[in-house]
């Protein structure tokens, strides 16, 4: 092994800008998509709206919390929830640094995606 090699870390790949997100529609019922930014922290992912609730993908969700959503090549499925700034001021302000950090912008209302546990099949 050479010197460098040996202190060399792994490169990580940039996260990428933006995620899909596809929603239910709550008076259609059909699939809705749309291109957002986001952060991660943990196995959570997180969105910011900037219209708060007025966000028809926010609307649809507050209906319907079973979501699907696309990073790249990989498709997560689980459940969406609005993020209580208040009572989650801890979680509210990291995420929010973290926007800022990799956006320069991070207001307005938090939506938490978190991946549905897989299951294992027995035979």
């Amino acid at each position: 092994m050479t010197p460098s090699a040996a202190g060399a870390r792994p490169r990580q790949r940039p996260e990428p800008e933006v995620l899909y997100l596809t929603t239910t529609g709550r008076r259609t019922g059909l699939p809705r998509e749309i291109e957002i930014w986001f952060t991660r922290r943990d196995d959570c992912y997180y969105l910011v709206a900037e219209t708060g609730e007025r966000a028809q993908w926010v609307r649809n969700l507050c209906a319907e919390p079973r979501v699907r959503w696309r990073i790249g090549a990989r498709t997560y499925a689980g459940r969406a929830r609005v993020v209580d700034r208040v009572r989650e001021a801890t979680l509210a302000t990291t995420v929010r640094t973290r926007s800022w950090a990799k956006y320069g912008w991070g207001d307005g209302l938090i939506v938490e995606l978190r991946a549905a546990k897989a299951r294992r099949v027995r035979g």
